[in-house]
Protein backbone atom coordinates (compact mmCIF):
# COMPACT_ATOMS: atom_id res chain seq x y z
CA UNK A 1 0.00 0.00 0.00
CA UNK A 2 1.53 3.60 -0.81
CA UNK A 3 0.23 4.55 2.70
CA UNK A 4 -0.73 3.22 5.79
CA UNK A 5 -4.20 3.12 6.67
CA UNK A 6 -4.58 4.56 10.43
CA UNK A 7 -7.48 2.47 11.66
CA UNK A 8 -5.76 -0.90 10.54
CA UNK A 9 -2.94 0.16 12.87
CA UNK A 10 -5.44 1.45 15.60
CA UNK A 11 -7.76 -1.49 15.55
CA UNK A 12 -4.82 -3.99 16.36
CA UNK A 13 -3.06 -1.67 18.79
CA UNK A 14 -6.34 -1.36 20.29
CA UNK A 15 -6.83 -5.56 20.57
CA UNK A 16 -2.29 -5.33 22.05
CA UNK A 17 -3.69 -3.06 24.54
CA UNK A 18 -6.88 -4.48 25.88
CA UNK A 19 -4.90 -7.72 26.18
CA UNK A 20 -2.06 -6.62 28.04
CA UNK A 21 -4.92 -4.79 30.19
CA UNK A 22 -7.16 -7.65 31.05
CA UNK A 23 -4.66 -10.45 31.36
CA UNK A 24 -2.66 -8.22 34.13
CA UNK A 25 -5.51 -7.28 37.01
CA UNK A 26 -4.46 -7.10 40.43
CA UNK A 27 -6.30 -9.52 41.62
CA UNK A 28 -7.91 -12.49 39.55
CA UNK A 29 -10.29 -12.76 42.64
CA UNK A 30 -11.40 -8.73 42.18
CA UNK A 31 -12.74 -8.30 38.91
CA UNK A 32 -15.67 -6.27 37.58
CA UNK A 33 -17.63 -8.70 35.13
CA UNK A 34 -16.86 -6.94 32.10
CA UNK A 35 -13.47 -7.82 32.20
CA UNK A 36 -13.36 -11.59 33.29
CA UNK A 37 -14.21 -13.80 30.40
CA UNK A 38 -18.09 -15.87 30.20
CA UNK A 39 -17.52 -18.90 32.01
CA UNK A 40 -18.58 -21.02 29.43
CA UNK A 41 -21.56 -20.15 26.70
CA UNK A 42 -21.83 -16.00 26.29
CA UNK A 43 -19.66 -13.14 25.37
CA UNK A 44 -18.11 -10.26 27.58
CA UNK A 45 -16.22 -7.30 26.52
CA UNK A 46 -12.75 -9.45 26.95
CA UNK A 47 -13.98 -12.11 24.91
CA UNK A 48 -14.04 -9.62 22.18
CA UNK A 49 -10.07 -8.79 22.44
CA UNK A 50 -8.60 -12.54 21.26
CA UNK A 51 -11.05 -12.29 18.18
CA UNK A 52 -10.49 -9.07 17.12
CA UNK A 53 -6.64 -9.14 17.03
CA UNK A 54 -6.83 -11.81 15.09
CA UNK A 55 -9.08 -10.38 12.87
CA UNK A 56 -6.51 -7.13 12.43
CA UNK A 57 -3.59 -10.14 11.71
CA UNK A 58 -6.19 -10.98 8.82
CA UNK A 59 -5.98 -7.48 7.92
CA UNK A 60 -2.34 -6.80 7.74
CA UNK A 61 -2.04 -10.63 6.28
CA UNK A 62 -4.18 -9.29 3.21
CA UNK A 63 -2.00 -6.23 2.83
CA UNK A 64 1.82 -7.57 2.88
CA UNK A 65 1.09 -11.44 1.15
CA UNK A 66 1.58 -9.31 -2.29
CA UNK A 67 4.52 -8.31 -1.51
CA UNK A 68 5.79 -11.44 0.51
CA UNK A 69 4.49 -13.57 -3.54
CA UNK A 70 6.28 -11.27 -5.36
CA UNK A 71 9.54 -11.78 -4.21
CA UNK A 72 9.39 -15.45 -5.73
CA UNK A 73 8.37 -19.03 -3.78
CA UNK A 74 11.59 -20.04 -2.16
CA UNK A 75 11.46 -16.29 -0.25
CA UNK A 76 7.46 -16.87 0.66
CA UNK A 77 8.32 -20.38 1.91
CA UNK A 78 11.38 -19.36 3.98
CA UNK A 79 9.24 -16.28 5.28
CA UNK A 80 5.87 -18.67 6.07
CA UNK A 81 8.28 -20.86 8.16
CA UNK A 82 10.11 -18.74 10.09
CA UNK A 83 7.08 -16.54 10.89
CA UNK A 84 4.96 -19.52 11.78
CA UNK A 85 7.82 -21.16 13.60
CA UNK A 86 9.15 -18.21 15.58
CA UNK A 87 5.57 -17.14 16.73
CA UNK A 88 4.93 -20.56 17.97
CA UNK A 89 7.94 -21.02 19.74
CA UNK A 90 7.64 -17.59 21.33
CA UNK A 91 4.10 -18.91 22.45
CA UNK A 92 6.13 -21.80 24.10
CA UNK A 93 8.61 -19.56 25.57
CA UNK A 94 6.20 -17.72 27.54
CA UNK A 95 4.56 -20.95 28.67
CA UNK A 96 8.34 -22.46 29.52
CA UNK A 97 8.91 -19.02 31.33
CA UNK A 98 10.81 -18.23 34.18
CA UNK A 99 11.82 -21.95 33.61
CA UNK A 100 12.78 -22.45 37.36
CA UNK A 101 10.11 -22.96 40.47
CA UNK A 102 10.90 -22.72 44.17
CA UNK A 103 10.75 -25.60 45.92
CA UNK A 104 9.03 -25.67 49.53
CA UNK A 105 12.47 -25.93 50.76
CA UNK A 106 12.90 -22.73 49.24
CA UNK A 107 15.51 -24.15 46.40
CA UNK A 108 15.47 -22.80 42.78
CA UNK A 109 14.76 -25.69 40.61
CA UNK A 110 13.81 -26.53 36.92
CA UNK A 111 10.33 -26.76 36.48
CA UNK A 112 8.71 -30.00 35.15
CA UNK A 113 9.00 -29.73 31.08
CA UNK A 114 6.97 -33.50 31.60
CA UNK A 115 3.73 -30.48 32.00
CA UNK A 116 4.63 -27.77 29.77
CA UNK A 117 1.69 -26.58 28.07
CA UNK A 118 2.27 -26.30 24.20
CA UNK A 119 -1.07 -24.42 22.73
CA UNK A 120 -1.49 -20.75 23.16
CA UNK A 121 -2.63 -17.53 22.46
CA UNK A 122 0.54 -16.96 20.21
CA UNK A 123 0.72 -20.46 19.28
CA UNK A 124 -2.97 -20.31 17.82
CA UNK A 125 -1.93 -16.74 16.22
CA UNK A 126 0.86 -18.54 14.64
CA UNK A 127 -0.98 -21.53 13.53
CA UNK A 128 -3.94 -19.63 12.07
CA UNK A 129 -1.52 -16.93 10.66
CA UNK A 130 0.20 -20.07 8.79
CA UNK A 131 -2.58 -21.14 7.85
CA UNK A 132 -4.95 -18.72 6.36
CA UNK A 133 -1.42 -17.42 4.45
CA UNK A 134 -1.87 -20.74 2.52
CA UNK A 135 -5.59 -20.75 1.80
CA UNK A 136 -5.26 -16.89 0.94
CA UNK A 137 -2.59 -17.64 -1.66
CA UNK A 138 -4.78 -19.44 -4.51
CA UNK A 139 -7.23 -16.68 -3.54
CA UNK A 140 -5.47 -13.46 -4.69
CA UNK A 141 -4.13 -15.12 -7.57
CA UNK A 142 -7.31 -13.46 -9.04
CA UNK A 143 -6.34 -10.26 -10.68
CA UNK A 144 -10.00 -8.88 -9.79
CA UNK A 145 -10.16 -7.53 -6.46
CA UNK A 146 -13.94 -8.35 -5.60
CA UNK A 147 -12.94 -12.28 -6.34
CA UNK A 148 -9.98 -12.33 -4.65
CA UNK A 149 -12.69 -11.30 -1.74
CA UNK A 150 -15.34 -13.46 -2.58
CA UNK A 151 -12.39 -16.27 -2.30
CA UNK A 152 -11.54 -15.11 0.73
CA UNK A 153 -15.00 -14.86 2.42
CA UNK A 154 -16.24 -18.27 1.08
CA UNK A 155 -13.08 -19.78 2.38
CA UNK A 156 -14.14 -18.82 5.79
CA UNK A 157 -17.48 -20.05 5.51
CA UNK A 158 -16.69 -23.49 4.57
CA UNK A 159 -14.61 -23.31 7.32
CA UNK A 160 -17.25 -22.32 9.80
CA UNK A 161 -19.76 -24.90 8.25
CA UNK A 162 -16.84 -27.70 8.26
CA UNK A 163 -16.20 -27.24 12.23
CA UNK A 164 -19.74 -27.13 12.98
CA UNK A 165 -20.29 -30.15 11.53
CA UNK A 166 -17.66 -32.13 12.85
CA UNK A 167 -18.47 -30.52 16.55
CA UNK A 168 -21.63 -32.59 15.69
CA UNK A 169 -20.71 -35.52 14.17
CA UNK A 170 -18.14 -36.60 16.25
CA UNK A 171 -19.06 -35.00 19.57
CA UNK A 172 -19.04 -37.51 22.62
CA UNK A 173 -22.40 -37.33 24.67
CA UNK A 174 -25.50 -35.69 24.04
CA UNK A 175 -23.89 -32.11 24.32
CA UNK A 176 -21.31 -31.44 21.63
CA UNK A 177 -20.89 -28.06 23.01
CA UNK A 178 -20.03 -29.30 26.65
CA UNK A 179 -16.04 -29.92 27.46
CA UNK A 180 -16.13 -33.37 27.52
CA UNK A 181 -18.75 -33.67 24.89
CA UNK A 182 -16.88 -31.20 22.96
CA UNK A 183 -14.61 -33.35 20.23
CA UNK A 184 -11.35 -31.41 20.16
CA UNK A 185 -10.97 -32.10 24.02
CA UNK A 186 -10.67 -35.75 22.94
CA UNK A 187 -8.02 -34.78 20.19
CA UNK A 188 -6.04 -32.84 21.48
CA UNK A 189 -5.87 -35.19 24.67
CA UNK A 190 -4.71 -37.90 22.22
CA UNK A 191 -2.43 -35.53 20.09
CA UNK A 192 -1.00 -33.55 22.60
CA UNK A 193 -1.56 -35.76 26.03
CA UNK A 194 -3.83 -34.69 28.87
CA UNK A 195 -0.68 -32.83 30.88
CA UNK A 196 0.49 -30.70 27.93
CA UNK A 197 -3.25 -28.98 27.92
CA UNK A 198 -4.26 -26.47 29.91
CA UNK A 199 -5.76 -27.19 33.37
CA UNK A 200 -7.46 -24.13 34.35
CA UNK A 201 -10.92 -25.62 33.80
CA UNK A 202 -10.39 -28.15 36.15
CA UNK A 203 -9.77 -31.18 33.71
CA UNK A 204 -7.65 -31.09 30.80
CA UNK A 205 -8.82 -29.12 28.08
CA UNK A 206 -7.33 -26.63 26.12
CA UNK A 207 -9.14 -23.50 25.11
CA UNK A 208 -6.94 -22.87 22.58
CA UNK A 209 -6.59 -26.20 21.38
CA UNK A 210 -5.87 -27.98 17.86
CA UNK A 211 -9.63 -28.67 16.61
CA UNK A 212 -10.69 -25.07 17.75
CA UNK A 213 -8.05 -23.34 15.80
CA UNK A 214 -9.67 -24.04 12.53
CA UNK A 215 -12.47 -21.30 13.04
CA UNK A 216 -9.95 -19.18 13.95
CA UNK A 217 -8.20 -19.50 10.29
CA UNK A 218 -11.81 -18.23 9.40
CA UNK A 219 -11.51 -15.44 11.60
CA UNK A 220 -8.22 -14.08 10.14
CA UNK A 221 -9.80 -14.65 6.61
CA UNK A 222 -12.31 -12.38 7.50
CA UNK A 223 -10.40 -10.12 8.30
CA UNK A 224 -8.13 -10.45 5.45
CA UNK A 225 -11.36 -10.09 3.34
CA UNK A 226 -12.26 -6.59 5.12
CA UNK A 227 -8.22 -5.62 4.96
CA UNK A 228 -8.80 -6.34 0.51
CA UNK A 229 -11.19 -3.80 0.77
CA UNK A 230 -10.31 -1.53 2.63
CA UNK A 231 -6.83 -1.44 -0.11
CA UNK A 232 -8.94 -1.34 -2.74
CA UNK A 233 -10.74 1.58 -1.42
CA UNK A 234 -7.21 3.17 -0.91
CA UNK A 235 -5.72 2.27 -4.19
CA UNK A 236 -8.77 3.82 -5.84
CA UNK A 237 -8.72 6.94 -3.32
CA UNK A 238 -11.97 5.96 -1.81
CA UNK A 239 -11.30 4.99 1.93
CA UNK A 240 -13.52 6.91 3.25
CA UNK A 241 -16.17 5.47 0.89
CA UNK A 242 -16.04 2.09 2.33
CA UNK A 243 -17.64 2.95 5.49
CA UNK A 244 -21.11 2.47 4.83
CA UNK A 245 -20.35 -0.65 3.00
CA UNK A 246 -18.17 -1.88 5.84
CA UNK A 247 -21.12 -1.15 8.45
CA UNK A 248 -23.73 -2.77 6.45
CA UNK A 249 -21.21 -5.87 6.59
CA UNK A 250 -20.61 -5.71 10.25
CA UNK A 251 -24.02 -6.07 11.16
CA UNK A 252 -24.91 -8.65 8.25
CA UNK A 253 -22.05 -10.69 10.66
CA UNK A 254 -24.15 -10.15 13.50
CA UNK A 255 -26.98 -10.71 12.30
CA UNK A 256 -25.91 -14.29 10.77
CA UNK A 257 -24.08 -14.83 13.96
CA UNK A 258 -27.44 -14.23 16.11
CA UNK A 259 -28.81 -16.57 13.66
CA UNK A 260 -26.54 -19.40 14.49
CA UNK A 261 -26.15 -18.83 17.76
CA UNK A 262 -29.51 -21.10 17.42
CA UNK A 263 -27.88 -23.99 16.51
CA UNK A 264 -24.16 -23.69 17.71
CA UNK A 265 -24.00 -21.54 20.81
CA UNK A 266 -21.62 -18.12 20.95
CA UNK A 267 -18.21 -19.78 23.42
CA UNK A 268 -14.83 -18.37 22.97
CA UNK A 269 -13.31 -21.45 24.55
CA UNK A 270 -14.36 -23.33 21.68
CA UNK A 271 -14.18 -20.41 19.49
CA UNK A 272 -17.74 -22.03 17.49
CA UNK A 273 -19.22 -20.36 14.34
CA UNK A 274 -21.17 -17.79 15.80
CA UNK A 275 -18.75 -16.38 18.39
CA UNK A 276 -16.61 -16.04 15.04
CA UNK A 277 -19.36 -14.36 13.17
CA UNK A 278 -20.75 -12.56 15.99
CA UNK A 279 -17.33 -10.84 17.15
CA UNK A 280 -16.02 -10.59 13.28
CA UNK A 281 -18.95 -8.39 12.97
CA UNK A 282 -18.10 -6.28 15.57
CA UNK A 283 -14.80 -5.66 14.38
CA UNK A 284 -15.75 -4.92 11.14
CA UNK A 285 -18.08 -2.49 13.30
CA UNK A 286 -15.31 -1.11 14.66
CA UNK A 287 -12.93 -0.90 11.92
CA UNK A 288 -15.90 1.29 9.98
CA UNK A 289 -15.94 3.65 12.72
CA UNK A 290 -12.31 4.18 13.04
CA UNK A 291 -11.95 4.34 9.44
CA UNK A 292 -14.61 7.24 9.75
CA UNK A 293 -12.78 9.25 11.84
CA UNK A 294 -9.46 8.58 10.56
CA UNK A 295 -9.02 7.38 7.36
CA UNK A 296 -9.43 10.88 5.93
CA UNK A 297 -7.50 13.16 3.53
CA UNK A 298 -4.63 15.18 5.93
CA UNK A 299 -5.25 13.03 8.16
CA UNK A 300 -2.45 10.87 9.83
CA UNK A 301 -2.32 8.61 12.99
CA UNK A 302 -1.10 11.18 15.26
CA UNK A 303 -4.18 13.18 14.99
CA UNK A 304 -8.00 12.64 15.50
CA UNK A 305 -11.24 14.58 14.94
CA UNK A 306 -11.92 14.52 18.35
CA UNK A 307 -9.88 15.94 21.20
CA UNK A 308 -10.08 12.65 23.75
CA UNK A 309 -8.71 10.93 20.55
CA UNK A 310 -6.00 13.39 19.63
CA UNK A 311 -3.64 11.79 22.63
CA UNK A 312 -5.25 8.07 22.56
CA UNK A 313 -4.51 8.22 18.86
CA UNK A 314 -0.64 8.14 18.53
CA UNK A 315 -0.41 5.90 21.64
CA UNK A 316 -2.94 2.80 20.44
CA UNK A 317 -0.85 3.38 16.98
CA UNK A 318 2.24 2.60 18.98
CA UNK A 319 0.93 -0.42 19.81
CA UNK A 320 0.02 -1.67 16.97
CA UNK A 321 3.82 -1.32 15.19
CA UNK A 322 5.13 -3.08 17.62
CA UNK A 323 2.35 -5.29 18.51
CA UNK A 324 4.18 -8.59 18.66
CA UNK A 325 7.22 -7.57 20.57
CA UNK A 326 5.07 -5.40 23.46
CA UNK A 327 2.72 -8.20 24.08
CA UNK A 328 5.73 -11.17 24.43
CA UNK A 329 7.24 -8.67 27.07
CA UNK A 330 3.93 -7.82 29.01
CA UNK A 331 3.77 -11.59 29.64
CA UNK A 332 7.44 -12.35 30.02
CA UNK A 333 8.33 -9.97 32.30
CA UNK A 334 5.62 -11.07 35.19
CA UNK A 335 6.83 -14.35 35.05
CA UNK A 336 11.29 -13.53 35.84
CA UNK A 337 9.92 -11.41 38.62
CA UNK A 338 8.48 -14.39 40.05
CA UNK A 339 11.78 -15.60 40.45
CA UNK A 340 12.21 -12.70 42.96
CA UNK A 341 11.01 -12.83 46.47
CA UNK A 342 11.37 -12.15 50.12
CA UNK A 343 9.91 -13.30 53.69
CA UNK A 344 6.10 -11.63 54.12
CA UNK A 345 5.75 -13.04 57.71
CA UNK A 346 4.31 -16.89 58.25
CA UNK A 347 1.41 -18.77 57.43
CA UNK A 348 -0.97 -20.77 59.64
CA UNK A 349 1.05 -24.17 59.79
CA UNK A 350 4.19 -21.72 60.77
CA UNK A 351 5.84 -21.89 57.07
CA UNK A 352 6.93 -19.08 55.97
CA UNK A 353 5.25 -16.98 53.36
CA UNK A 354 6.71 -15.19 50.36
CA UNK A 355 5.88 -12.31 48.56
CA UNK A 356 7.30 -11.21 45.02
CA UNK A 357 7.42 -7.91 43.15
CA UNK A 358 4.22 -7.70 41.50
CA UNK A 359 1.88 -8.70 44.33
CA UNK A 360 3.95 -6.34 46.52
CA UNK A 361 3.29 -3.62 44.82
CA UNK A 362 -0.18 -4.15 44.21
CA UNK A 363 -0.90 -4.69 47.45
CA UNK A 364 1.01 -1.69 48.77
CA UNK A 365 0.22 0.63 46.31
CA UNK A 366 -3.73 -0.85 44.93
CA UNK A 367 -5.65 -3.18 47.21
CA UNK A 368 -6.61 -0.54 49.34
CA UNK A 369 -7.77 2.33 46.81
CA UNK A 370 -11.22 1.75 47.82
CA UNK A 371 -13.62 -0.45 49.99
CA UNK A 372 -14.10 -2.08 47.13
CA UNK A 373 -11.12 -4.27 46.19
CA UNK A 374 -12.02 -4.50 41.91
CA UNK A 375 -11.03 -0.82 41.83
CA UNK A 376 -7.72 -1.11 42.76
CA UNK A 377 -7.69 -4.32 40.99
CA UNK A 378 -8.34 -2.28 37.77
CA UNK A 379 -5.98 0.72 38.89
CA UNK A 380 -3.25 -1.95 38.94
CA UNK A 381 -4.23 -3.05 35.48
CA UNK A 382 -4.14 0.36 33.97
CA UNK A 383 -0.73 1.28 36.00
CA UNK A 384 0.81 -1.74 34.17
CA UNK A 385 -0.52 -0.91 31.11
CA UNK A 386 0.43 2.42 30.64
CA UNK A 387 3.92 1.58 31.42
CA UNK A 388 3.94 -0.96 28.36
CA UNK A 389 2.11 2.11 26.84
CA UNK A 390 5.24 4.14 27.69
CA UNK A 391 7.54 1.92 26.48
CA UNK A 392 5.29 1.30 22.94
CA UNK A 393 5.12 4.90 22.63
CA UNK A 394 9.08 5.53 22.82
CA UNK A 395 10.04 2.90 20.30
CA UNK A 396 7.17 4.44 17.84
CA UNK A 397 8.96 7.87 18.05
CA UNK A 398 12.74 6.60 17.49
CA UNK A 399 10.65 4.05 14.92
CA UNK A 400 12.08 0.81 16.07
CA UNK A 401 9.88 -1.89 14.97
CA UNK A 402 10.43 -5.19 16.37
CA UNK A 403 8.59 -7.60 13.81
CA UNK A 404 8.87 -11.14 12.58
Amino acid sequence: MAERLPSLDLLRGSAVALMIGVNNPGSWAHLYPPLAHAPWHGLTPTDLVFPFFLFAVGNALALTLPALRDRGAAALARKWLWRVGLIFALGLLLNAAPGWVWTASGDLALRDWGGLRIMGVLQRIALAWGAAALILLPCMAATDAPVQRRRALTAAAALLLLYHGACVAFAHGPDPYSLEGFFGTALDRALLGPRHLYAGEGAPFDPEGLASTLPAVAQVLIGAWAGLWMRDAQMSSRALATVPGLAIAGLALLALGGIWADLMPVNKKLWTSSFVLVTSGLAVLMLALLSALHDQQGHTSRTAPWPVLGWLTPVVTAFGRNALFVFVLSGLVPRLLSLVRWPDGHAADGLPRWITPLPWLYRTLFADLADDRRVGSLAYALAHLAVYAALAVWLDRRRIYIRV
